[in-house]
């Protein structure tokens, strides 16, 4: 049956073939009673599906836009619910408030704007467990001080506690993509909101990255608008910053502007 099913460039797809990977992505839901429903992203033919409802701890449902996909797991699923939809313009209040777990061997031409939608919906998504890109999900759980660190990791560590749990080689997907995977984990933390303009601070995040080989001083110098702030972190490079000290250059900056 899952032979009708092709894969699909466009859309990103490379099926995982090699089950025990699957059961692994699902065991690793650590859910500690945080959450009693998981959205899985993209399932495809259900190889993480299958998984995911052997769990009792929650019940299982799937968001996906390949009409053919739709069709394979209708029949073989009949009782799961299947949310025909584009997760990244998926409205959450139909869940009504209920925490989500989010799993998935995500679609690897959309993992970052699918980190950035979790961010968008951070208040209803404790945990995230889900396949990435090597390079994405280093980067994702890299610390400061790391060539990897960058926006996506600053913005991410702001809220979640994230471990790089594995690695996955390119042969156990049809077809194999061309550069080794990663599985991580995302575990909201206590931080319900910074100590700091949120929305500043993410300004401040990006304008210092996308200037990353200069100095902090550089990277803010357009929203200081002529004006200076002699302080230690402004000769500091951005990947040197932890999110602490995100947040205080953002309190020092704020001071400044306002």
């Amino acid at each position: 049956m899952s032979n009708y099913v092709k894969p699909k460039k466009h859309l990103g797809q490379h099926f995982l073939t090699d089950l025990s990977i699957a059961k692994d992505i699902a065991d690793a839901m650590l859910v500690n009673g945080k959450y009693k429903k998981v959205l899985e992203i993209g399932p495809g033919t259900g190889a993480l599906t299958q998984f995911l409802l052997e769990r009792k701890e929650f019940i299982t449902e799937v968001v996906e836009i390949d009409q053919e996909s739709v069709k394979y797991l209708h029949q073989n699923y009949p009782s799961l619910v299947v949310h025909e939809e584009n997760f990244l313009k998926m409205d959450f209040s139909k869940f009504k408030n209920e925490p989500i777990g989010i799993a998935g061997n995500f679609p690897y031409n959309i993992s970052s704007q699918i980190l950035f939608k979790v961010l968008d919906e951070k208040d209803k998504i404790p945990e995230v467990v889900g396949m990435f890109q090597k390079e994405v999900a280093e980067r994702v759980a890299e610390g400061p001080g790391s060539k990897t660190y960058g926006i996506l990791s600053v913005l991410l560590q702001a809220y979640y506690d994230i471990e790089y749990l594995f690695t996955v080689h390119e042969d156990v997907f049809n077809p194999p993509p061309k550069v080794k995977s990663g599985v991580i984990r995302l575990v909201r933390n206590d931080v319900k909101q910074l100590d700091c303009d949120e929305k500043l601070f993410k300004t401040i995040v990006k304008a210092t990255f996308n200037q990353r080989r200069k100095t902090i001083r550089n990277g803010v110098k357009a929203l200081l608008k002529g004006e200076n702030i002699e302080h230690e972190l402004m000769q500091q490079r951005p990947e040197q910053l932890s999110v602490e000290q995100f947040v205080q250059l953002t309190n020092l900056v704020a001071e400044v502007i306002n």
